[in-house]
């Protein structure tokens, strides 16, 4: 009976020191991280529920929510275009065939929004179907959004050719800038199998063992199997060990995954 009381104390005390420490490790979290932790947070359920849709549903979502951006970004630099002095009438007709050509808030809203609606739309199914981003996917992308714009901003007026020739210079330059991104940028294939690691080291402030959990190989799945052993193999010391483990144990989650 001893020894049983004695053993339960200390499950009750190691539990106490985890609390504790769990606490300690929260509260010294700055208000703008732990608002970047519940952006994460809501940013991933979000993708996560998108990704379990059908096509349809994720492409209506994706394009509703671009066209609206983009419609803001339209509109924003429709309101920020400079007014031209009155004083000087040969100034003033350019301005003038420059605004009949680019339009003011509410047109540049309406371009921006379909350009971007459609690109999005386009893109999120290409991706769904072929699995991957690519220039292909991008030029395809660029092509329908080039179609959207000269259609909206010309309505039938000249076309299909100004359709056609709008939708080639869109994927053009597409097509270059996806190109130079791809030189420039240094994509980490790896980082989608860290998603869930990295929102729970961020939420208990270790978000500096990341490498760690990456050397070691620590992907996603291998969260509800991980064990003390396991992290000290990877260099992480015992503190945030415990702080780790105890996550894992209160993440109902995680450990409905290790049951499957």
């Amino acid at each position: 009976m001893g020894l049983g009381g004695g053993g339960e104390g200390e499950q009750r005390r190691g539990g106490g020191e985890m609390m504790a420490m769990s606490s300690l490790f929260n509260d010294q979290q700055n208000p703008i991280q732990q608002l970047q932790v519940k952006f994460k947070e809501v940013e991933v359920g979000f993708k996560t529920w998108l990704s379990k849709q059908s096509i349809p549903v994720e492409a209506a979502v994706v394009s509703t929510m671009s066209g609206v951006q983009g419609a803001f970004i339209g509109g924003l630099m429709g309101t920020l275009s400079p007014e031209m002095p009155q004083t000087d009438p040969q100034a003033m007709a350019s301005m003038k065939q420059a605004q009949a050509l680019v339009g003011g808030p509410w047109v540049q809203a309406r371009n921006f929004a379909a350009i971007t609606a459609v690109n999005a739309g386009i893109a999120c199914v290409m991706k769904r179907i072929r699995g991957k981003e690519d220039l292909e996917s991008a030029v395809v992308a660029a092509l329908g959004s080039g179609f959207a714009y000269s259609l909206v901003s010309q309505g039938l007026q000249g076309q299909p050719l100004n359709a056609i020739t709008t939708a080639a210079g869109f994927a053009v330059f597409q097509g270059i800038f996806f190109k130079l991104g791809e030189r420039f940028s240094k994509p980490s294939p790896e980082d989608p199998f860290y998603t869930r690691s990295r929102t729970m080291l961020l939420k208990l402030g270790l978000q500096k063992y990341e490498k760690n959990f990456k050397k070691g190989l620590l992907t996603d799945p291998t969260l509800p199997l991980l064990t003390d052993s396991a992290l000290r193999d990877v260099s992480i010391p015992p503190g945030p060990r415990l702080l780790i483990l105890d996550h894992i144990q209160r993440d109902p989650e995680i450990k409905g995954r290790r049951g499957k």
